[in-house]
């Protein structure tokens, strides 16, 4: 069965797709059987890997108002062992209709327990920058949460605010539901805003920071314009590395028993 990893945190600028893009990308360059789900009606993903309305033969919500089967969403990237399935909003009405599938809590966990979805190992859903709605259904269908964030103190409060969501999320529709771990992206050393950003991550959420620190990259920038996953692009950047040691640290961690962290650990002295 896939393990499923949501991105998500209420905040944007953050670097949640580019995460969520070059980390399915560094697991199938691992050859693991990889499927990317773009769940932001903005589609940023799309074009991250390159797609284009005219390259799109149907998306995630076409599935969910039963218009097509999983099946007929799935599109082939350049890596052979990475598909994704993208999502077009591109009128109010469809907005509209998305938030009334929303309200169905369980339809994602639906879509995800079907057979043909057997074959991946890891399945990689970019949530939008928002809590209620898509973001609640996803967290209800994954295993785990990868939180990004970047210097700023909207950063940490965005954070408190997921974390407060994903304790919902456990407490009343998925208690499986764990962190996989809060990711420093668009990192810059030695700089003030860095320096006060991890001062209180450390002293408000020490045991759920990843190892592995994602820095600020130009190389991942122009990837994105070129719609290719940045180890596609220069794989021996500082990011493109960086990315693939994401993917070695959370390989490793999924080869062990008991690693994960569960909401409400060590939350009573997350302070205001």
């Amino acid at each position: 069965m896939a393990k499923k990893i949501a991105i998500s945190v209420p905040k944007g600028g953050v670097g949640k797709t580019t995460t969520a893009v070059n980390l399915a990308a560094g697991f199938a360059v691992a050859e693991k059987k990889t499927l990317l789900i773009d769940f932001d009606p903005a589609g940023a993903c799309s074009l991250s890997l390159g797609f284009n309305e005219d390259t799109i033969h149907g998306d995630i919500f076409q599935v969910f108002s039963f218009v097509k089967f999983i099946d007929g969403v799935i599109h082939k990237t350049e890596l052979p062992n990475l598909d994704f399935i993208p999502c077009i909003v591109n009128s109010f009405d469809l907005e509209e209709r998305i938030h009334k599938l929303s309200r169905n809590i369980y339809l994602f966990s639906n879509v995800l327990e079907q057979e043909t979805l057997t074959e991946y190992e890891y399945i990689i859903i970019d949530c939008p920058p928002y809590m209620r709605g898509l973001t609640t259904i996803a967290l209800a269908a994954a295993d785990s949460v990868i939180i990004p964030v970047r210097a700023g103190k909207f950063s940490v409060s965005a954070l408190k605010k997921m974390f407060t969501q994903i304790e919902w999320v456990k407490a009343n529709i998925n208690s499986d539901l764990k962190i996989e771990g809060i990711l420093l992206n668009m990192y810059e050393a030695n700089t003030r805003a860095w320096e006060l950003t991890v001062k209180a991550l450390s002293k408000h959420f020490k045991e759920y920071m990843l190892k592995t620190v994602i820095p600020k990259s130009i190389s991942v920038s122009e990837a994105e314009f070129y719609g290719r996953p940045s180890m596609l692009f220069k794989v021996k950047s500082k990011g493109s590395l960086a990315y693939l040691d994401l993917t070695e640290e959370l390989l490793a961690r999924h080869s062990k028993p008991n690693i994960y962290r569960l909401p409400g650990e060590g939350l009573s002295n997350m302070g205001g």
